[in-house]
């Protein structure tokens, strides 16, 4: 790359953002200062609440009401802190455009691409009619849409995670921008999605000669995507400069603590005289596709196709595949919380896959779950103690008890303080809130647990703190996991053995260190080149 211009794309300079909240103030961002070159990937690490994102909203003074920013932030030498709205949405979406985490919450679910797509290009360059659709075309095949005059009509919830995302990129490139801020585009994708994203992004800085503020708390994307690393910690930068150099020689005790955050470890080895606590012999999910006025069933959405599988206690199954391959499903299924189509399940020696929902009452505290979002899995009306007791009375859980002692036992034994059992969820940060969770299907006692997705909202140092405190519950108590993620890398520390799914077809199953060290399918391989781009490049 070319030595830097005179005048960098963005210059930060001694940036301070504060927010008046609940009658005092919060002070987000602290003396931040880095600059963007043209044509250069600058990466903003660091943990949830470090102020990455309100350092990014910044630039061009996105933020809400409540928020005063003070110091510099020049875009080619314009100053952006303090500038009339007008000059603002010039910048806006013109010069810098953004890609935001979660596309559905950006997208209006009533509106179809194309009139998303068509609005801002009406809005920022005048078009309209064929001029615009041919300019949409060429943004979706630009980004990888395939047979993009089939997508124009459709609605956000008709497309992948993977297109959905495209489609975003497709709206921050519209305006042909000078700068890209990218806000954890690739936090909710599974692996090959996501390394499809990261490699689109490239092309484009490449090509458009884009430059790229990209914030994340993924050090594994870093490595790969950017050119320069500013590490934040508390609203402040700790430790910047070139990529390699802050992987290779990291100075600050911050910055080696998120090199370090890293998936070790295997799980301890199962008996083999345990005790077999589910399985299931060629279980299909169907769904009916209903037609017509009479609802005339004329198709199958395939969910699920003849799975086979057993976990013992203290035994870990992951569940590996793309979104829609029918991870979830097949979890469901087996909690007897989907119908199954046909096939066997086994609970505890006893089949129930035809059981009432009376037969299967007293099962369920023997099977709990935990959610992806334990934000949206916890009432936000009731404190930490009443979510966590809740499922005591519901199932008549020894009931002779103190029921705060159990409560409080169980969140010693996950790592909360019992004296914050009358606080309510928000006041928790995103790794206390699993453990809250962990905690409400732990006092029951249970004999299998699924994870569904359990670590992939978390920061990388949080989800080892999990991954160890799940190992850990495991050992102690015998518990049977169902472990589904996309993160290979927390599978391949938690699970002894290993189901990729692909269009809920069971593709390959066996023991953990088989399939990670000599996958048999093609599409297996695929995947492990995604999250081990680094192993794959070496061999």
């Amino acid at each position: 790359m070319s030595g830097p211009p005179s005048e960098p794309i963005l210059r930060v300079r001694d940036l301070h953002v504060r927010f008046a909240q609940d009658g005092g103030v919060v002070h987000a961002v602290k003396g931040v200062s880095f600059t963007v070159n043209k044509g250069e990937t600058v990466a903003l690490v660091g943990e949830s609440g470090s102020g990455k994102s309100v350092t990014a909203l910044s630039t061009v003074q996105l933020l809400g009401e409540n928020a005063r920013a003070e110091g510099s932030v020049t875009y080619m030498g314009r100053e952006m802190v303090g500038a009339p709205e007008r000059e603002l949405r010039r910048v806006r979406g013109n010069d810098i455009s953004f890609i935001f985490q979660e596309p559905m919450t950006s997208l209006n679910p009533l509106h179809t691409i194309e009139r998303q797509l068509g609005e801002s290009l009406a809005l920022h360059q005048g078009l309209s009619g064929a001029a615009a659709r041919a300019r949409i075309l060429e943004l979706l095949t630009r980004v990888g849409i395939r047979n993009p005059e089939q997508r124009l009509g459709a609605y956000p919830h008709q497309l992948s995670g993977g297109q959905r995302q495209r489609v975003m990129i497709a709206m921050a490139l519209a305006n042909g921008p000078e700068l890209l801020v990218a806000d954890e585009p690739t936090t909710a994708l599974d692996v090959t999605i996501q390394a499809q994203i990261l490699d689109l992004l490239a092309e484009l800085k490449r090509d458009e000669g884009l430059a790229m503020l990209f914030i994340t708390h993924d050090l594994g994307i870093v490595r790969k995507i950017a050119d320069r690393v500013c590490v934040m910690q508390g609203g402040q930068i700790v430790e910047q400069g070139p990529a390699r150099e802050i992987f290779a020689n990291p100075q600050h005790p911050y910055t080696r603590k998120l090199l370090a955050a890293e998936q070790t470890g295997v799980p301890v080895p199962v008996p083999a005289s345990a005790e077999t606590v589910a399985e299931t012999k060629n279980l299909r999910i169907w769904f009916p596709i209903q037609r017509g006025l009479l609802r005339r069933t004329v198709g199958h959405v395939k969910a699920v196709n003849d799975a086979t599988l057993s976990v013992r206690a203290g035994e870990t199954i992951g569940i590996v595949g793309e979104s829609g391959s029918g991870k979830t499903t097949l979890a469901l299924a087996i909690m007897r919380l989907l119908p199954a189509t046909s096939g066997r399940i086994v609970f505890l020696g006893r089949d129930i896959e035809r059981l009432g929902q009376g037969e299967m009452r007293p099962l369920r505290r023997e099977m709990q779950i935990v959610f992806q979002d334990p934000f949206g899995s916890l009432s936000p009306r009731m404190t930490v103690g009443e979510i966590i007791a809740e499922g005591l009375g519901v199932h008549g859980v020894e009931p002779g008890r103190d029921r705060r002692e159990m409560v409080a036992e169980t969140m010693r034994e996950v790592g909360l303080d019992p004296a914050t059992m009358d606080r309510y969820p928000h006041e928790f940060s995103g790794g206390q809130r699993q453990r809250i969770a962990i905690a409400r299907a732990l006092i029951l006692k249970p004999r299998l647990m699924v994870l569904d997705e359990p670590t992939s909202a978390l920061d990388m140092t949080v989800q080892v703190q999990i991954v160890q405190l799940l190992r850990g519950l495991q050992q102690r108590h015998g518990l049977a996991f169902l472990f589904i993620s996309h993160d290979l890398k927390v599978i391949r520390a938690m699970a002894h053995r290993v189901l990729v799914m692909k269009d809920g077809d069971v593709v390959e199953a066996g023991p953990a260190a088989e399939v990670f060290g000599a996958p048999r399918t093609d599409y297996t391989r695929t995947l492990m080149a995604a999250a081990f781009p680094t192993a794959q490049a070496a061999e």
